[in-house]
């Protein structure tokens, strides 16, 4: 599972990302994100700006994005929060990520539905890429981690790559998914089960293919 421990808080860290402020367009969306709540409930906007700190540090670095401890710090006093209850925020949802991460963080569900439906081949691939659980890989593209279940349980296994699901995986359609993003191309997310449209029955619906065209009108009777 992923380390929810922050990154070193190095000299070297604070160098790089100690005079951390939003940009003016992530101003903007951060103040309509604290707008959305009433006076004296700014706090409740954490969650979102830190989304929008993390988006900006990946855009800056050419990655999914990240959190380093100085730019908690600036949630932090742009909210008039304790540090600690913002690092409490950071530190619970996987969402955010700690330590720094690929172009492509690739976080795999390892659940028992995925793994059921091969989620350790799925992993076996990302491994056979040179993805190393927690770490960057040599040319920068990739983070792989095993996470628990991302509610795709019946388009399993899946996996999710920065802000898509790509699910009804086999290590080919994987790499497929993997060759496309590393080509700088957009992959079709959702299933990649051919044919098949969302979370609908494989091979298509089995019962219920009519619907049912009558009517019952306010009398009781059948029209």
């Amino acid at each position: 599972m992923a380390d929810r421990t922050p990154a070193p808080d190095t000299p070297e860290l604070r160098a790089r990302w100690g005079d951390f402020a939003f940009s003016k367009a992530y101003k903007a969306r951060a103040d309509r994100e604290i707008a959305k709540y009433p006076d004296g409930r700014q706090k409740s906007a954490v969650m979102a700006l830190l989304d929008l700190a993390q988006r900006q540090v990946g855009e800056e670095t050419d990655t999914q994005g990240w959190l380093p401890l100085p730019v908690i710090e600036f949630v932090a006093k742009y909210l008039d929060m304790p540090v600690i209850r913002v690092l409490e925020v950071a530190s619970f949802y996987f969402m955010y990520n700690l330590k720094p991460v690929g172009k492509f963080h690739v976080q795999v569900c390892g659940t028992t539905p995925c793994m059921l439906r091969g989620s350790d081949d799925i992993i076996a691939a990302c491994k056979s890429r040179g993805m190393v659980k927690g770490g960057v890989s040599a040319d920068g593209l990739w983070t792989l981690t095993e996470v628990e279940c991302m509610g795709n349980c019946a388009t399993a296994p899946m996996v999710q790559i920065n802000d898509d699901n790509y699910e009804d995986l086999t290590p080919e359609r994987l790499d497929a998914v993997l060759d496309a993003l590393a080509a700088g191309e957009m992959p079709k997310a959702g299933t990649q089960e051919p044919g098949r449209h969302t979370s609908e029955p494989s091979g298509g619906p089995t019962t219920l293919k009519e619907m049912v065209t009558k009517n019952h009108d306010y009398r009781g009777e059948w029209q």
